[in-house]
């Protein structure tokens, strides 16, 4: 086949060129733009459950902060703050990485990903916090537990909730349009 132009390259036929106008080697700050953030996220969820994290060294950051932002606060409510502090921080890392997973997985290429991207997310939200956990119990600074994993899904699975919600108003008004 020869090209428009009469050149005696041969041409692509019309679908030829479309499949690979699509694929990944002419646009792959799409992919990357999807996917890097989520790697990159749950890179550093998992570094997050090192001894660098522990209890002992994020006292060394919030301890300080709260008693600056509260001088005469008791040990006690201390200790329960930064408890709920490090909870937080659970729920919202997993909230994130699972926004970022929907992210990646509602807009994939691949048709059964991107109509699954719920469970998807969700299932990798589960694996990365039981191996998070897992991991944890093997340093002894770290404590892993199942609540911990449970917390984190929960974080996850509330957060997907939130974006199927947006999800579900975004298409009702633009229907109602």
């Amino acid at each position: 086949m020869k090209d428009e132009r009469g050149a005696g390259r041969p041409s692509l036929p019309p679908s030829s060129f479309r499949l690979f106008t699509s694929s990944f080697v002419l646009r792959p700050s799409s992919f990357l733009s999807r996917y890097v953030p989520l790697v990159a996220w749950a890179g550093f969820v998992l570094f997050a459950s090192s001894a660098s994290f522990s209890a002992s060294n994020t006292s060394r950051i919030i301890r300080p902060l709260l008693l600056w932002l509260f001088p005469d606060i008791s040990e006690g409510s201390l200790e329960y703050v930064h408890f709920l502090v490090r909870k937080t921080a659970h729920f919202s890392e997993y909230a994130l990485l699972a926004l970022l997973a929907a992210r990646a997985f509602g807009t994939s290429r691949n048709e059964w990903l991107r109509r699954l991207w719920w469970p998807a997310a969700f299932a990798l939200v589960a694996c990365v916090a039981l191996t998070d956990e897992y991991h944890q119990s093997f340093l002894p600074s770290r404590t892993g537990t199942i609540y911990d994993s449970l917390l984190d899904m929960t974080g996850g699975a509330f957060a997907l909730a939130c974006a199927a919600l947006w999800l579900w108003l975004k298409r009702r008004k633009a229907s109602a349009d």
